[in-house]
């Protein structure tokens, strides 16, 4: 897989004064109703407090009769407490009192349903919680039925068979990968993780019946993982849909089979078989689970001619459309099916978390959702990360601290990006995907099975206030040689387990790339399944424009992409975090 990044105008950042006043980005839940009419919620307000900084969750529940647009109003108990940043509403504060007004596409709210806001916040002294909340001037007291008589016959708790859930993941069972299990039970201390869910990569056309004499795919096909669904009692299985024309256009160890013109191959020959086996009757139980294309419509946007990288074959399938309408078509063909979840790939902080790729990402992943007779109903959500080492969260580093009066925006590592990891980078890309169009309840995965970071390098505090560039590179837990480096890195390790509903806007944690299998060869390795090689896996590589001409922190002596690369696995076990 492959990345890249581009300066930008401020947009999310807010220096506050002193390296030690921090403020994370997050997301929140808010659901309303309206004065006029008969107004009822309750409230349920979370924060993640640090030294001096906090980012603040607020879940609403609306008990009462539908809205179409909303003002919320609380008070802060300490007068030093501020909103600095927030999202999902429109924020202001006079003293200690706080107003959040709807945005223009979350006004709408029915009886018992959500819409989710948050903000980044300071204090000193101390952080309490509001006891009181109104909603359109009325005190939320959660105990008063809405004047709309309620259905005579509640919903049931679990949807029957092939009706969609909100969230797929919630409480339910994952699948285990058998092939995978044994491959990680083949390393010493391997059955410690072994029984996580992992995704099951349909990265040639061949994989889906099975290939056998694979190095990089299994014998079992996509019937197969899913009748094995079936006996496991799993409740969800994931696939990473992954083959489109001229697959991975700015990279050469995941460049697939099909060329740049074989659109109809990619209809016929992939997808439509992968609509059939997911279609069939049988697994109408199974909540199966699509990551749709790693790697592509970013790339659009990012590496096409006029940025620094830009191939050639970017401007290939950018302008016959291969792409946008190949994922158009599978989401369309994939999100007919009653009991199927499209996630959309969109890329990770270091790479679209400048102004100049942000929005215009967003635009691109919503062109690709209305193309070739789909809709933004087959989408689900997104997915960030995905196979790729940013960390989750970076507790020591946050992006508006500032040394000695100079913003970390500016030390090499951040390179002026507005995120330093990928929950605050997740939960407001979010945002700004639903303020182009997509659903309010979209969620978001994060991708954490190599982020972990942990082990004897891991930072326990900030860095030396000597300079932007000792603060960020003696605190941040991410500890690549540069935010552009993706294969094979040295020094990863596993990150959080996979998890359902861990933050606000996040579906899920999840691994959708199994540990263990390789991003990409070390040195050129023949093989007859599309795996090229690419210079980036090379550990003597040193570098170009994508990652600031620095050193590849590639492992050495790494097999084809896909293929099981023990040492790895070995490494990411040590250098877990959390510890195993």
């Amino acid at each position: 897989m492959s990345m890249r990044k581009r300066l930008s105008g401020h947009r999310r950042a807010l220096a506050l004064s002193g390296a030690g006043v921090l403020v994370a980005a997050g997301l929140v839940t808010l659901p309303v109703t309206a004065a006029q009419a008969a107004t009822q919620c309750s409230v349920d307000y979370t924060t993640n407090d640090w030294a001096g900084g906090f980012t603040a969750s607020v879940t609403i529940k609306n008990l009462g009769d539908a809205v179409s647009s909303w003002n919320l109003g609380f008070t802060f108990p300490n007068s030093s407490q501020r909103v600095q940043q927030g999202w999902s509403a429109k924020w202001s504060q006079a003293g200690q009192n706080v107003t959040a007004a709807n945005e223009s596409y979350n006004g709408s709210i029915a009886s018992g349903g959500s819409v989710s806001i948050g903000f980044n916040g300071a204090w000193s002294g101390s952080n309490p919680k509001p006891t009181s909340f109104t909603l359109n001037g009325v005190v939320c007291n959660g105990s008063t039925p809405p004047t709309t008589p309620p259905p005579t016959t509640p919903p049931p708790t679990t949807p029957p068979p092939g009706e969609k859930v909100d969230n797929p993941y919630l409480n339910a069972k994952g699948y285990v990968n058998p092939e995978w299990k044994a491959k990680a039970e083949s390393v010493a201390g391997g059955n410690r993780v072994s029984n996580n869910p992992t995704a099951v990569w349909i990265d040639r056309i061949a994989a889906i019946n099975g290939t056998p004499d694979s190095t990089s795919n299994g014998a079992m096909g996509v019937r197969a993982h899913l009748d094995e669904a079936l006996r496991q009692g799993a409740k969800y299985i994931q696939f990473v849909v992954y083959n489109l024309p001229g697959r991975d256009c700015a990279a050469l160890a995941s460049n697939g089979e099909l060329g740049p013109n074989d659109l109809p191959r990619y209809k016929a020959e992939y997808i439509d078989p992968i609509a059939a086996i997911q279609g069939d009757a049988k697994y109408a139980s199974l909540r199966i689970i699509n990551i749709i294309e790693i790697d592509s419509l970013p790339n659009l946007v990012t590496n096409t001619s006029g940025n620094p990288g830009g191939t050639a074959m970017c401007d290939t399938v950018k302008a016959n459309g291969a792409y946008v309408n190949g994922v158009g078509y599978a989401l369309a063909k994939l999100g007919a099916l009653g009991n199927v979840y499209n996630y959309i790939d969109a890329a990770h902080h270091g790479w679209i978390g400048w102004d100049s790729n942000f929005g215009p990402t967003a635009d691109q992943l919503k062109a690709a959702a209305v193309a070739s007779g789909s809709n933004v109903n087959n989408v689900h959500g997104f997915i960030v990360n995905t196979a790729n080492y940013s960390a989750l969260h970076e507790p020591y580093v946050k992006i508006t601290d500032n040394v000695n009066g100079t913003s970390v925006r500016q030390s090499k590592w951040i390179d002026w990006n507005f995120y330093t990891d990928e929950l605050s980078f997740a939960q407001a890309f979010r945002t700004k995907l639903v303020s182009v169009g997509f659903n309010s309840n979209i969620g978001m995965l994060i991708d954490t099975s190599r982020n972990g970071w942990g082990g004897t390098a891991r930072p326990t505090g900030p860095g030396a206030l000597t300079s932007v560039d000792t603060y960020v590179n003696g605190g941040r837990v991410d500890r690549r040689i540069h935010a552009g480096n993706w294969c094979n890195q040295s020094g990863a390790g596993l990150g959080e387990r996979p998890k359902a509903a861990p933050e606000s806007g996040i579906d899920a944690y999840v691994w959708v790339k199994p540990p263990g299998e390789s991003d990409g060869s070390s040195k050129a390795i023949p093989n007859n399944e599309g795996k090229g090689f690419d210079r980036m896996c090379d550990p003597t590589y040193t570098g170009n424009a994508r990652n600031g001409n620095s050193m590849s922190g590639a492992l050495p002596d790494a097999p084809i992409s896909g293929a099981w690369f023990s040492a790895q696995f070995a490494q990411l076990m040590q250098n877990a975090y959390p510890a195993l």
